[in-house]
């Protein structure tokens, strides 16, 4: 019989498979590192470790892991995995805009609608008929807005919205100003703006109804379906606390050639005092959830968004550096194999179906799995099964949206002469 305990050791075991496997190793040469570490395979690679990273998160927050203190070090880890993903969506746009002609032509077209938009809806589509046939029973106008996008028909399709308005002031910001320094100003003063709006908008609509209606126990009040935790748009710090790597991706592409000089030399010296930086960092993040803490909502103060946007506002420092510590370690050592790059190809869609996959498999949790003969709260086998649909999934969803990107989004032929 599989037991529960066997868990955090198989994950580890494949954990260090796939930190080994396909690594590239240039520790021991001086003034050597791997000239191809922001390549797209490696990126690509790096991708994927961050995507089986959010889904090990996704779990490790199922109510039964937590309970049993099984994978918690990956309960407080998905905002750390999810910045590589901001990191390598800002790296990748200005690698871009500087190396292909004409870059922002078409760019709301095929990078906004094409890449974000469209994936989003294929998923709402996805979400809204598994729920239909397993018999959610929704208002009708709560279907309307999860079909429309207004509110949330899957709680972890926040990611390609926000990205969608980083994009769009990339876009803006590169169309209409020529001066760069100006550009990464603005575009990192709407990263905080998203942040400081998510503070004021709290983790469920506090502002409508009777004062302090959730904290009340024996209140009268009924909530609205929409003011409910997660039906809203920026409901929650998991929206904006990741997002200022987006910044540093677009500063370490823009200053890239500087920034390998400089660590190019005395390698271990400044890659130690980088670690120290982002462990105060980190500490600093740490002091200001324990201090003042984002779900302040429960503290009997109403929803005390100052202590929110402190919380914020010490969270900044971490996220903008951890990818970056991240990326400079890449320097001496990588890893690139099939798994990785595999699950960095289909990263967003495994993100996205990844919910459909926990839902499905939470009868595992419990003692009705005698078809299985796993025994008794087998979270082993949970995991493995989440981890199998999830790609299945994510996967099927990926291939259903490149089709219909396909037809919607066809190429014009020239004419012949």
């Amino acid at each position: 019989m599989l037991n529960i305990s066997l868990l955090e050791p198989v994950v580890l075991y494949l954990g260090l498979v796939l930190f080994i496997w396909g690594g590239t190793n240039k520790f021991g040469r001086k003034l050597e590192i791997n000239e191809d570490f922001t390549s797209l395979e490696i990126m690509k690679s790096l991708r994927g470790l961050a995507a089986i990273g959010v889904i090990l998160h996704h779990i490790s927050q199922e109510e039964i892991f937590q309970k049993n203190h099984v994978l918690s070090p990956f309960v407080n880890a998905g905002a750390i995995f999810v910045s590589i993903f901001f990191f390598c969506s800002g790296y990748g746009l200005l690698k871009s805009f500087d190396t292909k002609e004409n870059y922002l032509k078409g760019f709301i077209k095929n990078r906004i609608v094409k890449t974000l938009v469209l994936p989003f809806y294929v998923d709402v589509v996805i979400y809204g008929l598994l729920m239909f046939i397993a018999g959610f029973k929704l208002p009708k106008e709560r279907w309307i807005f999860n079909f429309t996008g207004l509110t949330m028909m899957n709680e972890f399709a926040w990611f390609p919205i926000v990205l969608a308005f980083l994009y769009i002031a990339f876009y803006l910001c590169f169309r209409f100003i020529k001066n760069r320094p100006v550009c990464f100003v603005m575009i990192f003063t709407v990263i905080i703006a998203l942040g400081v709006g998510f503070c004021y908008n709290g983790h469920f609509a506090w502002w409508y109804g009777p004062k302090n209606w959730w904290s009340e126990p024996f209140s009268s009040y009924t909530p609205e379906w929409w003011q409910v935790q997660k039906a809203l748009w920026f409901n929650g710090e998991w929206w904006v606390n990741s997002a200022p790597a987006f910044f540093t991706g677009l500063v370490f592409a823009n200053y890239e050639k500087q920034i390998v000089s400089f660590f190019r030399k005395a390698y271990w010296i400044k890659l130690h005092i980088l670690l120290l930086i982002t462990f105060a960092m980190f500490m600093l993040s740490s002091f200001g959830q324990m201090r003042f803490g984002y779900w302040t909502e429960f503290n009997g103060n109403g929803p005390d968004v100052e202590n929110k946007i402190w919380t914020f506002l010490c969270q900044v420092p971490f996220y903008l550096v951890v990818a970056f510590t991240v990326i400079v370690f890449m320097m001496k050592y990588h890893v690139n194999n099939p798994v990785l790059r595999f699950f960095g190809k289909y990263s967003l869609h495994t993100y996205l179906m990844n919910l459909a996959a926990l839902t499905a498999f939470r009868f595992l949790q419990t003692d009705n799995t005698s078809f299985i003969k796993a025994g008794k709260n087998d979270l082993l086998i949970y995991v493995i099964f989440v981890m199998l649909f999830t790609v299945l999934l994510g996967v099927g969803e990926q291939k259903l949206t490149e089709l219909l990107q396909k037809l919607l989004f066809r190429k014009k032929t020239a004419k012949a002469s």
